[in-house]
Protein backbone atom coordinates (compact mmCIF):
# COMPACT_ATOMS: atom_id res chain seq x y z
CA UNK A 1 0.00 0.00 0.00
CA UNK A 2 1.40 3.42 -0.93
CA UNK A 3 1.70 6.17 1.69
CA UNK A 4 -1.15 8.11 0.07
CA UNK A 5 -3.37 5.06 0.22
CA UNK A 6 -2.24 4.40 3.81
CA UNK A 7 -3.24 7.96 4.71
CA UNK A 8 -6.61 7.49 3.02
CA UNK A 9 -7.18 4.26 4.96
CA UNK A 10 -6.26 5.99 8.23
CA UNK A 11 -8.69 8.83 7.57
CA UNK A 12 -11.48 6.46 6.58
CA UNK A 13 -10.85 4.49 9.80
CA UNK A 14 -10.79 7.82 11.72
CA UNK A 15 -7.46 6.65 13.18
CA UNK A 16 -5.64 9.85 14.17
CA UNK A 17 -2.44 8.06 15.24
CA UNK A 18 -2.23 6.26 11.90
CA UNK A 19 -2.76 9.60 10.12
CA UNK A 20 0.11 11.13 12.15
CA UNK A 21 2.34 8.16 11.31
CA UNK A 22 2.01 9.06 7.61
CA UNK A 23 3.46 12.57 8.20
CA UNK A 24 7.14 13.47 7.91
CA UNK A 25 8.57 15.35 10.91
CA UNK A 26 8.97 18.46 8.73
CA UNK A 27 5.64 18.25 6.91
CA UNK A 28 4.22 21.58 5.70
CA UNK A 29 0.43 21.87 5.89
CA UNK A 30 -1.38 24.44 3.77
CA UNK A 31 -4.95 25.02 4.89
CA UNK A 32 -7.72 26.14 2.55
CA UNK A 33 -8.71 28.80 5.08
CA UNK A 34 -5.39 30.21 6.34
CA UNK A 35 -2.66 32.11 4.52
CA UNK A 36 0.19 30.95 6.72
CA UNK A 37 1.39 27.36 6.26
CA UNK A 38 1.80 25.21 9.37
CA UNK A 39 5.10 23.40 9.76
CA UNK A 40 5.72 20.13 11.55
CA UNK A 41 4.04 16.86 12.43
CA UNK A 42 2.68 18.04 15.79
CA UNK A 43 0.58 20.95 14.51
CA UNK A 44 -0.46 19.13 11.33
CA UNK A 45 -1.52 16.10 13.35
CA UNK A 46 -3.51 18.31 15.74
CA UNK A 47 -5.26 20.03 12.82
CA UNK A 48 -6.15 16.66 11.31
CA UNK A 49 -7.44 15.38 14.67
CA UNK A 50 -9.85 18.31 14.87
CA UNK A 51 -10.90 18.61 11.24
CA UNK A 52 -11.98 14.96 11.23
CA UNK A 53 -14.45 15.94 13.97
CA UNK A 54 -15.66 19.03 12.08
CA UNK A 55 -16.40 17.27 8.79
CA UNK A 56 -19.78 15.54 8.65
CA UNK A 57 -20.32 12.55 6.32
CA UNK A 58 -16.70 12.69 5.14
CA UNK A 59 -15.78 10.32 2.32
CA UNK A 60 -13.06 10.10 -0.30
CA UNK A 61 -14.51 9.79 -3.79
CA UNK A 62 -11.40 9.67 -5.98
CA UNK A 63 -7.67 8.99 -5.68
CA UNK A 64 -5.07 10.11 -8.22
CA UNK A 65 -1.37 9.28 -8.12
CA UNK A 66 1.85 10.09 -9.96
CA UNK A 67 5.55 9.82 -9.16
CA UNK A 68 5.42 12.85 -6.83
CA UNK A 69 2.39 12.07 -4.72
CA UNK A 70 -1.34 11.71 -4.35
CA UNK A 71 -4.49 13.73 -4.78
CA UNK A 72 -7.45 12.54 -2.71
CA UNK A 73 -10.79 14.09 -3.67
CA UNK A 74 -13.36 14.15 -0.89
CA UNK A 75 -16.90 15.20 -0.11
CA UNK A 76 -18.21 16.24 3.28
CA UNK A 77 -20.41 18.78 5.00
CA UNK A 78 -19.77 21.50 7.58
CA UNK A 79 -22.70 23.02 9.44
CA UNK A 80 -24.95 21.20 6.97
CA UNK A 81 -23.24 22.78 3.93
CA UNK A 82 -21.97 20.30 1.35
CA UNK A 83 -18.42 20.75 0.13
CA UNK A 84 -15.95 19.14 -2.22
CA UNK A 85 -12.24 19.18 -1.47
CA UNK A 86 -8.93 17.71 -2.38
CA UNK A 87 -5.92 16.68 -0.30
CA UNK A 88 -2.73 17.10 -2.32
CA UNK A 89 0.04 14.99 -0.78
CA UNK A 90 3.72 15.20 -1.71
CA UNK A 91 5.78 12.28 -0.43
CA UNK A 92 9.45 11.94 0.42
CA UNK A 93 11.69 9.00 -0.54
CA UNK A 94 10.50 7.14 2.58
CA UNK A 95 6.87 7.57 1.52
CA UNK A 96 6.02 10.07 4.26
CA UNK A 97 3.94 13.16 3.53
CA UNK A 98 6.16 16.26 3.32
CA UNK A 99 3.66 18.68 1.78
CA UNK A 100 -0.06 18.58 2.53
CA UNK A 101 -2.26 21.09 0.73
CA UNK A 102 -6.05 21.13 1.12
CA UNK A 103 -8.48 22.94 -1.15
CA UNK A 104 -12.26 23.10 -0.68
CA UNK A 105 -15.25 24.61 -2.43
CA UNK A 106 -17.71 26.34 -2.46
CA UNK A 107 -16.84 29.54 -0.60
CA UNK A 108 -19.76 29.43 1.85
CA UNK A 109 -18.78 25.94 3.03
CA UNK A 110 -15.11 26.99 3.21
CA UNK A 111 -16.16 29.91 5.41
CA UNK A 112 -18.11 27.53 7.66
CA UNK A 113 -15.01 25.32 7.89
CA UNK A 114 -12.89 28.37 8.77
CA UNK A 115 -15.29 29.31 11.55
CA UNK A 116 -15.35 25.80 13.02
CA UNK A 117 -11.56 25.48 12.95
CA UNK A 118 -11.03 29.00 14.35
CA UNK A 119 -13.28 28.10 17.30
CA UNK A 120 -11.02 25.11 18.00
CA UNK A 121 -7.69 26.80 17.33
CA UNK A 122 -6.62 27.16 21.00
CA UNK A 123 -7.28 23.44 21.55
CA UNK A 124 -5.38 22.59 18.35
CA UNK A 125 -2.33 24.56 19.54
CA UNK A 126 -2.56 22.97 23.00
CA UNK A 127 -2.72 19.48 21.47
CA UNK A 128 0.28 20.25 19.25
CA UNK A 129 2.30 21.46 22.22
CA UNK A 130 1.41 18.38 24.28
CA UNK A 131 -0.63 20.33 26.83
Amino acid sequence: MSAGSAFRAAVEARDVEAMRACLADDVVFRSPVAHKPYEGRAITGAILAHVIEVFEDFRYVRELQDDDGHALVFEAAVDGLQLTGCDFLVLDEEGLITEFTVMVRPLKAAQALAGQMAARFDRIVAMASGA
